[in-house]
């Protein structure tokens, strides 16, 4: 796997995700597309995961699209390299294409993802961060659906997490301007979920919490609201019905009844 991004997992079963091209600002580069994707498909397949922080280093969270090195790929530039098929569909499993599919996996990660924003996420960093659960941004952070700039509209998924989060008078005036806004302002909007001084730390602790509590129920709870409002109600309640079903009575549930009664910390199973 490439070095663009680096995981650390952590206790209680927490993986560190870091966007690693400090000095570009993690801008998104080939690798960088391949790396993010690679990891979330991992990361979606780690029955001992709880939960995710999804950061970037140095001064950034991401600055969006590096159009310099896909300029550099494309066309006859001695160097052998083309740009790859950002349209490609390679997993079957997946409605995303290639590029979609760097800001999507998050949503078919099972368990929370959270997003720690500092410094800029622009572009197809911002729809990175929009494919994660929640979003803790600085106060100053600046956050853009930044692709009106270049005459393109948001193709990473970006469409439809963004319509996910506000009001569709609110999505259409951030995509037809291409205006930054601030964290603080990104709250307001509904596009971040909460404004913390340091987010990473902010979102380690949160997702140290998620980690404590049932696995199948956490599971389950991702899976139902990421449904709500995509399929219809009856398809909703009947999913709503299902999922409780299977945690009633299984050994997780059994546990969390049973370290709450005993006033201890739970011990449970990674979901089967």
């Amino acid at each position: 796997m490439s070095d663009r991004v680096v995981v650390t997992r952590l206790a209680g079963g927490v993986a560190d995700v870091r966007l690693n091209r400090a000095e570009k600002m993690n801008a998104l580069d080939v690798p960088m597309f391949e790396a993010l994707v690679a990891t979330g498909a991992e990361l979606a397949r780690d029955r001992s995961l709880r939960a995710v922080v999804l950061s970037g280093e140095g001064r950034a969270f991401s600055a969006g699209l590096d159009f310099s090195s896909f300029q550099a790929m494309s066309g006859d530039t001695g160097s052998g390299k083309r740009a790859p098929n950002l349209l490609a569909r390679g997993d079957a499993s997946s409605p995303a294409n290639f590029a979609q599919r760097a800001a999507w996996i998050w949503t078919e990660v099972p368990v929370p993802v959270i997003a720690a924003v500092h410094g800029v996420a622009y572009g197809g960093g911002l729809q990175i961060a929009l494919g994660a659960d929640l979003r803790f941004v600085t106060p100053d952070a600046k956050l853009s659906v930044m692709e009106i700039k270049w005459g393109l509209v948001p193709d990473m998924s970006g469409t439809q997490t963004l319509r996910r989060l506000v009001r569709l008078d609110v999505a259409k005036e951030l995509t037809f301007t291409g205006r930054v806004v601030s964290g603080t302002q990104a709250v307001e909007l509904g596009l971040a979920t909460r404004v913390a001084v340091d987010p990473r730390a902010t979102a380690l602790e949160v997702a140290a919490e998620i980690a404590t509590r049932s696995p199948d129920a956490i599971r389950a709870a991702k899976q139902l609201l990421d449904a709500s409002g995509v399929v219809p109600v009856a398809d909703g309640l009947q999913l709503e019905e299902r999922l409780q079903l299977g945690l009633i009575g299984r050994p997780n549930q059994i546990e969390s009844v049973r370290a709450n009664l005993e006033k201890r910390a739970p011990r449970f199973q990674d979901p089967s």
